[in-house]
């Protein structure tokens, strides 16, 4: 029998407990696949991230001008050698998203930890592509005109991005301070369970189906559902639910037919916790589903409309007690109907964990922000996250969208966070304006257009801050410029801000009658990259800075007047005069509106808003009809720079 003294017991345990601390120190690591899972897991948005501040990197222009990638002066830090440093981050840490609109085939080298080597080297356009794993398709790809990646990139000690190549444009790179010890940096090499989440994700974010069962994990589970049915007339008031105990909402589902779209946003959607004195939610229905300009138009994942159904499932964790309820503004002068209502409200009894998380708040704006000023989307004290915004975009002048030139700025406890390069970019898009880019509204898991419309001068867009929410300790301030410099374009942005927060709000924007109707501009103007034409008799269409009509003989090209209102229209045009100009007459449909006349000179100038007549603009009459035809030897071409209309009257 072999007998061990107390003392060998006493290091045989002591040695015991140590060797056990330190492999459960080795597996508790930060978890990429924790990271990766905020992508899908709603029940996570509450949770602070208390010292984790989110910063980005990006290539606007330091001066205060609009170079914000076009050159590619701020697009890097320094140079090594011949290649471009873009990032160059301390940690522990982690790259919550990569975007640019101009994606090259240059590589992109990771280097980690200070290592020599790089662990992580690909093409540049293969970071969006979806083709290289780990940046599959939905964590990574493209869709108006903005390229973008959600792949967490974790590092331990460093990280610095290189670009081997001669110019990189425009960039954002965000990057959050991890505030754990135990953070293992990238290595390219996945356990089969972080391939099975990154599958997940991918397919989550490919095939969207945004519904309450998606998003029942953690503290959402246990659903419950209230159904409540119900008419409310214009000046009523009605609950649809309430909870006089701790718990979350987990979803709000309302179906009004097409009841809440049209011009009028007369319906407000009020939302309640605890008895606080200023509602958390206080919004125009349509504004807080993401309607653009009186149509349905967002379908995220998490918030939105399919068919006549308006979503959210976004928690909304309360205390002690909590009340959802519709109010039915009344409108002077105006026959209002009654509106049938479908409301159902998912929930459980899991009330909030102060100490860990937020409250949700959502603030809504309307305002024409004055010359030299921000548009304010949310200015904030207390303890919190940002977690999204819509935003509607109305142009007060005619022209082009110039306004969505202006940059966000975010300031965070006393210093500047985030600093884009220009509104849509913001919304992972790029390059409004031009075909099969930021073109018209598309709706994307967590980003998107509400809407573009060059003759109505407006657009939107939406975005929600998962992975990569906004963490503030003591205030944020969070705008967006409008216009290319010094906030001079005039417009009317309404938005919806949303966050997390330790502190009840203390005000809020009254939607009055003026801020509930959608505005409609007088003035509209038609440029050649977006028209809708159709040729008839043979007529070649081409297009490089204007519109060049080129016939054969005598032949014809319509223009679609589409988007504006039905009424009596003043129809001017601005066209080239050149040396090989042909003759043009305008009809709409059978009727001539302006005699021909020549487009022929012998010297090129552009002549600028020439009135041609008078339209008219209804469902059936909304376009207008180029007849063009030969003029001499050299008359083979009328080139159209851009077509106005002024209204006069309504039908």
């Amino acid at each position: 029998m072999i007998r061990i003294k107390p003392l060998s017991i006493a290091l045989t345990i002591f040695f015991g407990l140590i060797f056990s601390i330190g492999a459960v120190a080795q597996k508790s690591s930060y978890s990429f696949t924790t990271e990766l899972e905020n992508l899908i897991r709603a029940d996570l948005l509450p949770n602070f991230r208390t010292g984790e501040y989110l910063e980005q990197i990006s290539s606007y222009d330091r001066t205060g001008k609009n170079d914000d990638g076009f050159g590619g002066a701020y697009s890097f830090i320094r140079k090594e050698g011949k290649d471009l440093v873009i990032a160059d981050f301390s940690g522990p840490g982690v790259v919550n998203r990569i975007w640019t609109p101009t994606p090259t085939d240059d590589t992109v080298s990771f280097y980690f930890d200070g290592e020599k080597k790089a662990r992580l080297r690909l093409r540049f356009s293969d970071l969006f592509s979806g083709n290289v794993f780990p940046f599959v398709k939905g964590i990574s790809g493209n869709e108006v005109g903005g390229y973008f990646t959600y792949m967490p990139i974790l590092y331990k000690k460093s990280l610095k991005i290189v670009f081997e190549g001669e110019k990189i444009l425009f960039l954002q790179i965000q990057n959050r301070k991890l505030n754990h010890k135990n953070v293992d940096s990238y290595t390219g090499n996945f356990t089969p369970e972080e391939k099975l989440k990154i599958e997940e994700v991918s397919k989550i974010y490919t095939d969207v189906n945004p519904n309450s069962a998606l998003f029942s994990k953690g503290k959402s589970t246990g659903l419950e559902i209230e159904e409540k049915n119900f008419v409310i007339n214009p000046g009523e008031e009605l609950s649809f639910f309430k909870a006089a105990n701790g718990g979350r909402i987990l979803g709000i589902e309302l179906d009004g037919g097409s009841s809440f779209e049209g011009m009028h946003k007369d319906i407000i959607l009020s939302g309640t916790w605890d008895s606080e004195g200023t509602e958390a939610i206080y919004a125009p229905l349509a504004d807080f589903f993401g309607y653009a300009f009186g149509k349905r138009a967002m379908r995220s994942l998490l918030m939105g409309s399919k068919g006549s159904l308006n979503y959210s499932y976004i928690p909304m964790p309360f205390d002690e007690s909590a009340e959802l309820k519709l109010i039915y503004k009344k409108r002077e002068g105006s026959l209002q109907p009654a509106i049938s209502v479908k409301a159902k409200v998912f929930y459980n009894t899991e009330s909030r964990d102060k100490s860990k998380e937020g409250k949700f708040y959502s603030v809504w704006h309307r305002n024409k922000p004055a010359e030299g000023h921000y548009y304010e989307f949310l200015k904030t004290k207390g303890k919190g996250h940002y977690i999204g915004t819509i935003h509607l975009a109305q142009a007060l002048r005619p022209g082009m969208t110039l306004f969505f030139e202006g940059d966000d700025v975010t300031h965070i406890d006393g210093k500047q966070r985030m600093h884009g390069t220009g509104s849509e970019d913001y919304y992972n898009g790029g390059w409004y304006a031009l075909l099969d880019r930021w073109d018209r509204g598309i709706s994307l898991p967590i980003h998107g257009s509400l809407d573009y419309s060059l003759p109505m001068g407006r657009t939107g867009g939406y975005r929600f801050f998962m992975l990569d929410k906004m963490p503030f300790e003591e205030e944020i301030n969070h705008v967006i410029e409008h216009g290319p410099e010094g906030n001079e374009f005039p417009v009317d942005y309404t938005s919806i801000a949303m966050y997390y927060g330790s502190e009840p709000l203390q005000s809020k924007t009254e939607p009055t009658e003026e801020l509930r109707e959608v505005y409609l501009p007088k003035e509209h103007e038609y440029f050649p990259q977006l028209m809708d034409i159709t040729l008839g008799g043979g007529a070649v269409v081409k297009h490089d800075r204007g519109l060049r009509m080129q016939p054969d003989g005598h032949h014809i090209v319509r223009v679609m007047l589409n988007d504006i209102p039905e009424g009596v229209y003043k129809l001017s045009i601005s066209y080239f005069e050149k040396n090989n100009g042909a003759e043009f007459a305008i009809w709409q449909r059978q009727k001539m509106i302006s005699d021909w006349k020549s487009s022929q000179g012998a010297e090129e100038k552009l002549n600028q808003k020439i009135e041609m007549g008078t339209i008219k603009i209804s469902k059936q009459t909304n376009s207008v009809t180029f007849h063009i035809r030969k003029q001499g030897e050299k008359g083979n071409e009328f080139e159209l720079d851009r077509i106005f209309l002024e209204k006069i009257s309504d039908l």
